[in-house]
């Protein structure tokens, strides 16, 4: 089959990036003839205030891409869709509503001489805006099928558009595996909150939690979606400010394992969730996840077992399983519990769903 991917690659960074790269790959593997239709420019910089490539790849670069969208040349995006009518299945990769234009060209020039699929990593974003509804209605409206990562979007889908809306839980595409492996030593009290940093994934609650664990410090590395200054600001007020280390910014991905290795624990604080790689990433790398029962996060973490979870939205809910964490011989017997995930079984059946939506 030959197969097209509409969706960001190297020299972007990311999750986003790394999924469409690795899904790539897999569908290569499996015998089909795949390419990347990926961006020279994606976002304006007002819309996506982080740094948006990087120059060194988080994994093996896909070697069939081309990066000739650009998010100002609506011309360009009929021609990608004209160049894409010899495809068997055209993808498109979902990230943001921010997206919907440019697809939509695409799919003009297109004119359903081919099969199309909507990928979304997120049928609506977490904080959404007035227009981020009528955008993806729109575009479901105008594709065959929808591919969503859980039930929850897969309503959201439905909700939208008529187009068949299918299943598949979103599979392991970690940055790097390179370094990974079981965390040693003793005991750190010290806690890592990775990723960017947005309103949803709960830094605040985490904050105020940490406030009431004495003894204990935390780590915050990655890039802050605004609400830095405010993070400051908290720290200060509630006189955490010897306890935690603030490291605003993109990490490389080489700079990933050693970050990892400085902690007990990775802590996922999010009010909500669709799908993460964060616990997974986590386990990569030999810690115990704590985490929140929202998304799919509760179905990567084993309570008890390789982390433990806690109710969403709530700082005392996240000081008891702090608390609960650092028990006498608690982190050594939660980090005995931890195994690195098997990505194999998790994308042969998202590959099987996808190929489906253009048998």
């Amino acid at each position: 089959m030959r197969i097209a991917i509409v969706g960001p690659a190297y020299p972007y960074k990311g999750g986003g990036a790394q999924h469409t790269t690795e899904l790539a790959h897999r569908l290569t593997a499996l015998g089909h003839d795949v390419v990347i239709e990926s961006w020279r420019a994606q976002y304006p910089s007002f819309l996506y205030p982080g740094q948006q490539t990087i120059s060194a790849p988080e994994g093996e670069p896909f070697p069939g891409v081309r990066r000739e969208l650009d998010w100002r040349r609506p011309d360009g995006w009929v021609r990608c869709g004209r160049r894409l009518r010899s495809a068997d299945l055209v993808v498109l990769t979902v990230l943001s509503s921010v997206q919907v234009p440019a697809y939509l060209g695409i799919l003009s020039g297109l004119r359903r001489r081919a099969k199309v699929v909507a990928l979304c990593h997120n049928v609506l974003p977490h904080e959404r805006k007035p227009y981020d509804a009528p955008l993806m209605k729109a575009l479901l409206r105008r594709v065959g099928h929808v591919l969503a990562h859980s039930e929850e979007q897969a309503r959201l889908a439905r909700e939208l558009a008529p187009a068949p809306v299918h299943v598949a839980g979103l599979p392991p595409h970690l940055p790097s595996r390179a370094g990974a492996g079981a965390a040693s030593g003793g005991v750190r009290h010290r806690l890592l909150f990775f990723g960017m940093v947005r309103p949803y994934k709960g830094l605040d609650l985490l904050l105020r939690a940490l406030a009431r664990v004495p003894g204990v410090s935390l780590t915050v590395a990655g890039e802050f979606w605004g609400g830095l200054d405010e993070t400051r600001a908290l720290i200060a007020e509630l006189g955490l400010g010897d306890r935690v280390e603030l490291r605003p910014g993109y990490v490389p991905a080489d700079e990933v394992p050693g970050l990892f290795a400085e902690a007990d624990a990775l802590v996922l604080p999010y009010r909500s969730a669709t799908a993460s790689q964060n616990a997974w990433l986590g386990h990569e790398h030999g810690l115990p996840v704590i985490a929140t029962r929202v998304g799919a996060l509760a179905d990567h973490v084993t309570d008890g077992v390789d982390g433990l979870l806690a109710e969403p939205g709530s700082a005392d809910a996240l000081t008891e399983v702090i608390t609960r964490f650092y028990a006498d011989g608690e982190p050594e017997r939660l980090r005995l519990g931890v195994k690195a995930v098997d990505p194999d079984p998790y994308w042969a059946t998202y590959a099987s769903a996808l190929l489906a939506c253009g048998a």
